[in-house]
């Protein structure tokens, strides 16, 4: 490195996996790195999404991989260097380097073997002091400017507001979704002030409402719709969805939700026999010729659940309509729930704003990472495996004086 680069200023706004990685690598490429957050500690979301087990990342073949990403305008090959600059398999190895040895579960999802994510981050945070990091907490971003030879940023504390300088700023400061760790969205106000475009927030990977029948919820709220296979329009997705006084929850429809969304009224349709035809389904019954219902249940094995949602259809008196619908039962749903429930956000800062190095053309030495970028992904390991590489692209980025 050269002279320069070794001494560049670099503050690092967001203490989340975007900001935390863009800090580790700025600081090995011997920047001065500060690292503000609002709130008292680092990694709040992070810790949280590892409640249930950290899933880091996927081990899904690559080309697979990169496919699992949608976003308005996202710039394809752009996005796939940046993700192919730290990808799965250097993301397990970086975990490994800090002494958390990670497994591949059945699922391609990767986990730490201790499952936790506490360590992990406890360890980084470590790594980052030794590094010479300077963490400044209860820090709240204000506004930011860039100037002739660098950026400045304004943040509120318990001192007061102040505005500070630095070669550059990286911002990583997420997007809409669970707010109380931090991620609040409120970054979109400055981004507005400053003309910067930005596509508004919205909830993702999310449950979806839809106005059911009360007997449905009478019978079923709560029950599981088990081994189906869910479609919203030409995109499909197999898994286990459970009924909500609200609406569906799930693996599927969060993965759909992209494609619901597209649609001119969303809904999704479910099958609830995948594993047969409707004309096998039809020749299971036999000769039923009363009770339809009933006779399906028994020779279809039809979970209780199912049993609910075709109990509010007209008095079945066909076989093949009944057999139709539970291939393709129709759902219609009326919106998502509301961001602050959601696992993620999409909608985010425009790529048209963005360089090739993920910083704001109206504001030069102002990088963005992370969630707040505008890129979609389902759950799996996808949206950290984002986070952690958008935040190595912009470290190295950051920390190297451009010429």
């Amino acid at each position: 490195m050269s002279e320069t680069s070794t001494t560049r200023k670099v503050a690092i706004i967001g203490a989340g996996p975007a900001g935390l990685r863009a800090a580790e690598v700025a600081a090995e490429n011997g920047a001065s790195v500060t690292v503000f957050d609002a709130k008292p500690s680092a990694g709040r979301k992070f810790l949280v999404a590892g409640k249930s087990g950290l899933n880091l990342t996927n081990d899904d073949a690559w080309p697979i991989f990169l496919d699992r990403y949608t976003g308005n305008d996202l710039p394809t090959e752009q996005w796939k260097k940046i993700l192919t600059g730290f990808d799965n398999a250097a993301l397990r190895e970086w975990a490994g380097s800090l002494g958390i040895e990670t497994y591949v579960a059945s699922s391609n999802k990767v986990f730490p073997v201790n499952m936790k994510a506490a360590p992990l981050l406890r360890r980084l945070i470590e790594k980052l002091r030794r590094l010479g990091v300077n963490f400044q907490f209860k820090h709240q971003l204000t506004d930011l400017n860039s100037t002739e030879n660098g950026a400045s940023v304004s943040l509120l504390s318990a001192e007061g507001e102040s505005t500070k300088h630095f070669d550059c700023i990286v911002l990583a400061l997420g997007g809409g979704s669970w707010k109380s760790t931090g991620s609040t969205g409120a970054w979109v106000d400055i981004f507005q002030r400053h003309i910067i475009g930005t596509t508004p927030l919205s909830a993702a990977n999310c449950g979806w409402h839809t106005d059911w029948h009360p007997s449905i919820l009478e019978k079923a709220e709560g029950l599981p719709l088990k081994n189906i296979v869910v479609s919203a329009g030409d995109s499909t997705r197999q898994g286990e969805l459970v009924i909500t006084k609200y609406g569906l929850e799930g693996g599927p429809i969060y993965r759909l939700g992209p494609f619901i969304k597209s649609l001119p009224s969303p809904q999704i349709a479910i099958d609830f026999k995948p594993s047969f035809t409707v004309e096998k389904l039809i020749a299971k019954m036999e000769s039923a010729k009363r009770n339809l219902l009933k006779e399906a249940k028994i020779r279809w094995k039809l979970s209780p659940s199912v049993i609910a949602i075709l109990e509010t259809y007209p008095e079945w008196t066909s076989v093949p309509e009944l057999a139709a619908t539970v291939k393709h039962c129709v759902i219609p749903l009326t919106q998502t729930r509301p961001i602050d429930e959601a696992i993620s956000s999409a909608g985010g800062v425009k790529w048209s704003e963005l360089d090739d190095n993920l910083m704001l053309k109206k504001l030069p030495n102002i990088y963005c990472a992370g969630e707040m970028l505008d890129w979609e992904a389902p759950t799996g390991g996808y949206l950290l495996q984002a986070c952690f590489a958008t935040g190595n692209w912009v470290g190295e980025a950051a920390s190297v004086k451009l010429t």
